[in-house]
């Protein structure tokens, strides 16, 4: 896909229909991988798995070998559905936004693009949303009437305060009982030790994680330059902060705070995905759809 195929985040999000700005995603997507050089892949994600050391080589797609010189596997009926679940953080930090939209906004849109995308596969989809713990929870399904059902969730505005990570992880590791593919939005603005340990837990229970730390393009790169007081949204503390002189601690600070959350992600086998809500939604679908090949 080419920067040319994408939609500007700050014009998407003046659409007020999430479930449209879900749709035009999908659509923009669509064409972007239609004109790149993964033309056909995604009939290949929907339809076939890769081949592994142990099956039958008589169930090999050669057609599919030969357009794209890997060998797949036509997936069996009960193979070809996912059960996919969405945990998405509504914790008064996703409020923020430097810009015309907040970090909400955009996550929002992300985990109902995502939701679209599954469904449209046939696969059950369902949200999990959490603040300092699990707040609202809607089981996997594929049924008519279950993404609107999603979208309304998704289109409320963040009403809790603090983040508790591994507290909701643990919720729904008490929720999900089959294994899934558990998607996790957030701005992970908080310890993470409580979540590698829930996140462990779901590893070793078979569960398929993939992480969307969604943070603003200013949190990342501290590019503020007027002193003046800072307000906590979670905790409401005012702090007076000069940026010149705080820029060099926080960005350290930031660093370590994300290669933390890499080297946990790593050792979990779970997917990392550090998302500027300036990056357009096209973009951070087509890395996900593309990791889960390999």
């Amino acid at each position: 896909m080419t920067s040319t195929s994408y939609l500007d985040p700050s014009a998407l999000m003046r659409v007020k229909s999430l479930e449209l700005r879900a749709r035009m995603v999908m659509e923009g997507f669509w064409k972007g991988l239609h004109r790149s050089p993964y033309h056909g892949f995604s009939v290949e994600f929907s339809e076939y798995r890769p081949y592994v050391r142990g099956d039958d080589p008589r169930f090999l797609d050669w057609k599919v070998m030969a357009r794209s010189d890997r060998a797949f596997i036509k997936k069996f009926e009960d193979e070809t559905n996912l059960r996919a679940h969405i945990l998405l953080d509504r914790s008064k930090s996703m409020s923020y936004g430097s810009g015309e939209y907040t970090k909400a906004d955009y996550s929002s849109t992300l985990a109902a693009t995502f939701a679209y995308f599954l469904m449209g596969q046939n696969d059950a989809v369902g949200l999990t949303t959490f603040d300092q713990k699990v707040d609202q929870h809607i089981p996997a399904r594929n049924r008519p009437g279950q993404l609107r059902r999603l979208m309304l969730r998704m289109e409320q505005a963040p009403s809790g305060h603090g983040t508790d990570l591994g507290a909701a992880m643990k919720g729904l590791h008490e929720l999900i009982k089959k294994r899934s593919f558990i998607a996790l939005i957030s701005d992970l603005l908080a310890p993470i030790e409580e979540l590698e340990t829930q996140i462990g837990y779901l590893a070793a229970g078979g569960h398929d994680l993939a992480i969307f730390q969604t943070l603003d393009p200013r949190e990342i790169d501290f590019d503020f330059s007027q002193a003046t007081h800072y307000r906590d949204v979670e905790t409401g503390q005012d702090l007076f902060i000069d940026p010149t002189n705080a820029r060099s601690d926080y960005l350290e600070r930031f660093s370590a705070h994300r290669d933390a959350v890499r080297t946990m992600c790593a050792k979990h086998g779970v997917t990392h995905h550090l998302c500027s809500t300036g990056e357009p939604l096209e973009q951070v679908l087509f890395e996900f759809v593309t990791d889960r090949a390999k």
